[in-house]
């Protein structure tokens, strides 16, 4: 779906029957995501989806993998950027891809258990996810954010 405005081109990549999603924002160097989902846990898991769809991230059916994690931050801003950036670093380092979330957030700490398979093919690099204008902001669905990614 295509959606004009303000100048500026949305595409809408996917939505989710449970109310979370994403979509690619234009910008003018880098790429950019736009998130949105009932709470927190939602919020990562919509923008671990949208960063891995923005990559062109295909991966294997097997052997699946996986990776505990535990993260802690000052606020919501900053445990999205660091469990995007572990995500990154997974998938460079290891050639590791999680598409099974179970994400549980208390406060400002994440316990992710990450189930994923290994990376067939990225289309291209994201360098880092930035705090560029980054704001967690609640709505009447829920919370949303933009993210500008690094390419």
């Amino acid at each position: 779906m295509i959606a004009e405005g303000n100048a500026q081109r949305i595409i809408i990549l996917m939505i989710h029957a449970n109310d979370e999603g994403f979509e690619e924002i234009t910008h003018t160097a880098d790429l950019s995501l736009h998130v949105w989902a009932a709470d927190l846990g939602g919020l990562l898991r919509a923008a671990a989806r949208g960063l891995y769809a923005l990559m062109g991230v295909r991966w294997a059916a097997e052997p699946r993998l996986q990776a505990e994690l535990v993260l802690q931050a000052e606020d919501a801003e900053s445990l999205l950027v660091q469990f995007l950036a572990e995500l990154l670093y997974r998938c460079e380092m290891e050639g590791a891809v999680f598409d099974d979330l179970a994400l549980i957030v208390e406060g400002c700490t994440l316990r992710a258990v990450l189930g994923g398979s290994p990376a067939t093919a990225v289309g291209r690099m994201v360098k880092a996810v930035t705090y560029h204008a980054l704001e967690v902001r609640p709505t009447p669905r829920g919370l949303e954010a933009t993210l500008v990614l690094d390419v």
